[in-house]
C-alpha cells in the first residue's frame, strides 16, 4: 500500500457545474467542480472560487450565480467554460436569464438560482455561500457528469504539494 492523498482526492466525488453570473447588464459563466449545499433552512449551497478568478468580482458585485448540472458527455460544455480568461463564454451559447439575471443554460440537466450570502477564506480559494432562491430539473432521464470523468482537463494535477 503507497499512502498518497493526492490520489484519494482526485477519487472524490462530484460533479461538474457551469456557474453563470451577472452583474446588470454584463453575464459570463465558468466551470467549477467543487460545489455542495450546506443548508436545509435555509437552502445554502457552497461555492469555491479562486480568489483571483475573472468571474468571482461580477459574482460578489451582482450578488447573483446559478449552478447549471452538466450531464453525462458534455465535455465541451465544460471545457468552453473552463478555458481561462475574461471574454464572453456565453456569447455562442444558447441560454436564457433566471428570476435573479444569471444565465441558466438551455443545455444543462438542471439548474439552481442562487443569491449571494457571504464568502470566508479557505486555503487558496474562496467559499462563497449562496442562497437558493429557484431551479429546476430540465432532464429528469440525464445522469450528472462526474469530476473524475474530466481526466486532467483543468490541470489540477500539478497543483497538489508534493507532501502532505
Amino acid at each position: 500500500m503507497r499512502h498518497d492523498p493526492a490520489a484519494v482526492l482526485r477519487r472524490l466525488t462530484h460533479g461538474v457545474y457551469v456557474i453563470g453570473v451577472s452583474d446588470g447588464d454584463r453575464c459570463n459563466a465558468f466551470t467549477a467542480a467543487w460545489v455542495m449545499q450546506v443548508s436545509f433552512d435555509p437552502p445554502l449551497l457552497a461555492l469555491s472560487i479562486h480568489p483571483q478568478h475573472a468571474s468571482r468580482e461580477m459574482l460578489v458585485r451582482g450578488g447573483v450565480f446559478t449552478v447549471n448540472v452538466l450531464p453525462e458527455g458534455r465535455m465541451d460544455l465544460a471545457e468552453h467554460f473552463g478555458r481561462p480568461g475574461k471574454a464572453e463564454k456565453l456569447h455562442d451559447t444558447e441560454w436564457h436569464a433566471a428570476k435573479t439575471g444569471a444565465p441558466i443554460l438551455d443545455e444543462a440537466m438542471a439548474w439552481l438560482d442562487c443569491e449571494f450570502s457571504h464568502e470566508c477564506a479557505a486555503g487558496d480559494h474562496v467559499l462563497v455561500i449562496g442562497r437558493v432562491v429557484d431551479g429546476a430539473v430540465i432532464d429528469a432521464d440525464a445522469s450528472p457528469m462526474n469530476y473524475r470523468d474530466t481526466g486532467d482537463m483543468d490541470g489540477s494535477s500539478r497543483l497538489f504539494p508534493d507532501e502532505f
